[in-house]
């Protein structure tokens, strides 16, 4: 942010009214899209890198997907059935299904790439706490048995957010601590490996083979048409040279302009401003648990008092309080868990937060909070931070860096002084976060959890009593409890719910909703 704004403005007051000068060829083929940040990381499976996880929708597919009201529905599969009084699931797949590669489809692949997933993913593992064993049938068909039935199977493999993606069998047996480099899935779209330039452009070449779904699409559900051949990611972290590019039509679509530029684009006659998953995202902050000052629960109470969500929220979406609002429960307002306010672990003051901190024992560490400055959404995030934690009396680096870096240093887990950190922030879907299943900002699995690594077996009894709760009441009961126990104990620090205007050309047609920026069913008028 903190851009001067006067010479776009002036640029861009031209581009209201002026048509492209040059024919543009490209149109007639190509959707030229800005992300929301740099593709660094190409693997969805190994990061949960929100740019990772919508680059994941155009090379891969699911077994199963949600829909806009998520309910699962078969993607890949062509439907399944519940044996054994739920011990065994039989899965069987859609005729003609194929790689990029030309290869078919295998049972084999599935049941390589859902396990490879349940390494990494927090709904993910306790589905693989659960199962026995795995069966080929035949070509098309095979089995799941499990060690006690599982309801929510399908729900888990169709998440909306970071799914089990299907790949070749060859690259799910890639250590999940490893990264898959190889991009070869059967989603609607082709990776071009030799057309990617991190920190540049990204292409992707629609794939002939892929063989869509009869039913309308809804969400990560349906039918998956694409009907450009080529979509072009376009990276441009400066955001002066992204309002420019789009309201020139050189850009037909920027999926997170940030709010100081909102008025702008809102005054172009070209340019729609959509919301497309009006749930929205929350905002927090991350601590590493594992190293000090944070391996101290009093130390992580004390900068909790002193996160003001007013601050960080004009900070990075700006004044127009239409577009966001303070939560502060880590269950997101909207999902089934958020009970209002916890009023006795809100924020207090800058103060009282010192108090705190001089009364914890914290002992002078440095505070390393990594932070990109190439993503509005989240840069303004960590700047808050640091100012704040050095008014309590905190020793502070701010660590300012591309976000691809960001995303490969917080998985270090040594002390700063080795190159690790002590506090990253991001943003999640609110409806991605909204179970103990789906969020990974409750969930205290230690080593084998989310950067941050919070370590609570209590945390842990209380999401399997959700999963098996005989009632609604009783999963309220345990759903309610984990989000406090998070809150109280600080395993993350919310910082306010928003949402976010999409900006497109008026010449783009079929725009999905949803949490990720689909590629299917957009068109040119």
């Amino acid at each position: 942010m903190g851009i001067d704004r006067r010479t776009l403005l002036k640029a861009a007051a031209v581009s209201l009214v002026a048509s492209p000068a040059l024919a543009q060829d490209w149109r007639a083929s190509t959707m030229r899209f800005i992300p929301q940040a740099n593709l660094s990381s190409l693997d969805p499976i190994w990061t949960t890198a929100t740019v990772t996880n919508n680059h994941g929708y155009y090379v891969y597919d699911t077994l199963f997907g949600a829909d806009m009201a998520f309910q699962p529905q078969p993607q890949m599969a062509e439907g399944h059935e519940v044996l054994d009084n739920g011990l065994r699931w039989r899965f069987k797949l859609r005729a003609g299904l194929k790689f990029h590669d030309g290869e078919a489809v295998r049972p084999v692949d599935c049941i390589t790439s859902i396990m490879r997933w349940t390494q990494r993913d927090p709904f993910g593992q306790l589905v693989g706490r659960v199962i026995d064993s795995w069966q080929v049938v035949d070509d098309r068909t095979f089995d799941l048995k499990l060690k006690r039935p599982f309801p929510l199977l399908l729900d888990a493999l169709g998440k909306p957010d970071t799914p089990a993606f299907i790949m070749p069998e060859r690259h799910a047996k890639t250590e999940a601590t490893r990264q898959v480099t190889e991009m070869i899935g059967s989603g609607p779209y082709r990776f071009v490996p030799g057309e990617y330039n991190s920190g540049s452009r990204v292409v992707y070449e629609k794939f002939d083979g892929y063989v869509p779904r009869q039913e309308p699409s809804s969400r990560g559900a349906g039918g998956k048409i694409a009907h450009f051949p080529r979509i072009e990611w376009h990276i441009m972290p400066d955001t002066s040279t992204a309002a420019n590019a789009i309201m020139r039509g050189e850009m037909d679509w920027w999926e997170r302009p940030p709010a100081d530029l909102q008025p702008l684009l809102a005054r172009s006659r070209d340019i729609t401003r959509e919301v497309t998953d009006p749930s929205g995202r929350l905002a927090i902050m991350r601590l590493n648990h594992l190293q000090a000052p944070f391996n101290n629960v009093k130390v992580r109470q004390a900068v909790r008092m002193a996160a003001m969500q007013e601050d960080y929220m004009r900070g990075s979406q700006g004044n127009d309080t239409s577009a966001w609002t303070i939560c502060r429960s880590l269950w997101p307002q909207g999902t089934p868990y958020y009970s209002g306010e916890q009023e006795d672990l809100m924020p207090q003051s800058i103060d009282k937060a010192k108090a705190a901190l001089q009364a914890s024992g914290y002992a002078g560490e440095k505070v390393v909070i990594i932070n990109p400055t190439d993503f509005p959404d989240i840069g303004p995030l960590g700047q808050v931070t640091a100012d704040i934690l050095q008014k309590i009396g905190m020793n502070v680096e701010l660590a300012e860096t591309d976000w691809g870096t960001v995303i490969q240093r917080r998985g270090n887990r040594e002390a700063t002084d080795k190159g690790g950190w002590s506090i990253f922030h991001t943003t999640g879907p609110a409806s991605g976060w909204g179970t103990p299943a789906t969020s990974l900002l409750v969930r205290g699995q230690a080593a084998r959890g989310w950067f941050g690594w919070w370590d609570s077996p209590k945390a842990e009894a209380l999401t399997e009593e959700w999963l098996y709760a005989p009632d609604t009441a009783g999963q309220q009961k345990a759903a309610r409890e984990l989000g406090r126990l998070a809150l109280e104990e600080v395993a993350t620090v919310p910082l306010g719910q928003f949402t976010l205007r999409t900006a497109y050309r008026k010449t783009l047609t079929g725009m999905p909703q949803g949490s990720a920026p689909y590629p299917w069913s957009l068109k040119r008028a």
